[in-house]
């Protein structure tokens, strides 16, 4: 059987200005989170009939859909005004299963083409809960080591954003009202992330790629070829994979060419 240096690898190769496309998004999502923070709409209410309010100790465990239909309904104020000054043209929420959650699609005139599409994956995280979504699953190692081979400059954006929840005792109906309020926010191209804060888990499907501690990560530009394999690397130094099952893979999805 060939060594991993020896397969006849489909190299993709993304475009030159990809990396000031990469720059470009990463800049414009913080600018719209931080605005939103800066205009106090980054307030999430959340009305109940519970006289004691939320259970804060269990907090985190729901706080992940609501931060990301916030972060939906940010973009989509954005995009609704046609001549926004961030140049953002299109918003869709994906369906839970997805690579990522959102689908960001910018107006910005390129070398080769016009606009920029982004795919962004929201993470949760509690700023008063220690190590609340320190290290979270971000997408299936061979879904997206395909999708960079299928679309050399696919751009996938990891949006951490940090939040805090506590109630409030309403007025009219004496009851306690939490209110869930993003306080913090980083956004990262995937690609871009250091090597060593890139982790594998062998335990679902072909295993997931994931980030060591989202708070804490630097960043190493490279080009698409280079993450493809240290997406390769991770999977490969697991101890419960081997090279045969990684082969199998790159047949059944066109990492390699056809040897027939």
């Amino acid at each position: 059987m060939k060594k991993y240096d020896e397969m006849d690898f489909k190299i993709p190769e993304e475009c030159s200005d990809y990396r000031e496309c990469s720059d470009y998004v990463i800049q414009v999502i913080e600018s719209i989170v931080q605005e939103a923070i800066h205009l106090q709409n980054n307030k999430i209410i959340i009305n109940t009939n519970l006289k004691l309010g939320l259970p804060m100790e269990n907090i985190n465990k729901i706080a992940g859909p609501f931060v990301e239909v916030w972060a939906v309904e940010i973009f989509t104020g954005i995009c609704e005004d046609t001549h926004n000054k961030y140049a953002l043209i299109h918003v869709e929420a994906q369906e839970r299963l997805n690579k990522a959650d959102i689908i960001l699609q910018f107006k910005k005139k390129r070398k080769t083409e016009l606009g920029i599409t982004a795919e962004v994956d929201v993470k949760a995280t509690a700023e008063d809960i220690p190590n609340s979504g320190r290290s979270p699953n971000i997408t299936s190692y061979q879904r997206i080591r395909t999708a960079y081979v299928d679309d050399p400059d696919y751009l996938f954006v990891i949006l951490s954003l940090k939040h805090r929840v506590y109630c409030n005792r309403n007025e009219k109906t004496g009851l306690m009202d939490g209110v869930m309020e993003v306080v913090g926010h980083n956004a990262y191209d995937l690609k871009y992330l250091a090597a060593n804060d890139i982790s594998y888990n062998p335990a679902l499907g072909t295993g997931q790629i994931q980030i060591k501690d989202i708070h804490y990560v630097t960043l190493k530009y490279r080009n698409v070829w280079e993450f493809c394999q240290l997406l390769d690397q991770k999977y490969l130094s697991s101890n419960k994979r081997t090279l045969e099952e990684w082969q199998e893979l790159a047949e059944r999805n066109g990492w390699v060419k056809n040897s027939e």
